[in-house]
């Protein structure tokens, strides 16, 4: 399976807390919500795109949370029923099985996740989609499980939050495969880790 992560993204590369003020107001965050102005058809069907060519979903704990508090009372929608009956894999550290109450969710803990996630990526399949999950998209950059990235660049500077970035200081080339412009100035964006040389 192919690793891909999705997502919203800010000009100064923030992806915190894109779809509401409550999502996620670590560190004092109060800018939740950015990206709604931004939304419109062209960013809407990547989205959708994203969750046809996903044979599953990968999620760290909080927006693991955020969307199973969401998409299952949205059954009858052709997409809210794609996200309902995907297998999903949430890794934490402190969710129990029992709190597992999204339909096809796989627990994968913390301390295993990285073992986890790489024999999840040589089984056979189509992509193994993250949506948000800064913290786990972190990781998987950083550990060289992302084989695409697809951003969302909406033309807003939020002034500081998550972000998916490693900071550890290596280089790590990307090509660019597909840009395209919404009406609302987002750049979509797809990258491939770059071919060596």
């Amino acid at each position: 399976m192919r690793i891909v992560i999705s997502e919203f993204m800010s000009l100064d590369g923030v992806v915190q807390a894109p779809g509401g003020p409550e999502e996620d107001t670590d560190g004092g965050f109060t800018q939740g919500g950015w990206s709604h102005p931004y939304f419109d058809e062209v960013v809407g069907g990547a989205f959708d795109s994203a969750t046809k060519d996903a044979d599953a979903l990968l999620f760290g704990r909080r927006t693991w949370q955020n969307m199973a508090a969401a998409w299952p009372q949205r059954a009858g929608d052709p997409f809210a029923d794609r996200m309902n009956s995907l297998p999903k894999h949430v890794v934490s550290s402190t969710l129990g099985d029992d709190e597992l109450t999204w339909a096809n969710t796989t627990l994968i803990p913390g301390g295993s996740a990285v073992a986890r996630i790489r024999e999840l990526r040589a089984a056979e399949g189509r992509d193994l989609l993250v949506m948000g999950s800064p913290t786990l998209a972190r990781t998987l950059l950083k550990e060289g499980l992302a084989d695409e990235l697809r951003l969302m660049i909406m033309p807003v500077i939020v002034g500081g939050g998550k972000t998916i970035f490693p900071g550890d200081g290596a280089l790590r080339p990307l090509e660019l495969v597909s840009t395209v412009t919404s009406g609302t100035g987002v750049h979509l964006c797809t990258y491939r880790a770059a071919a060596e040389a």
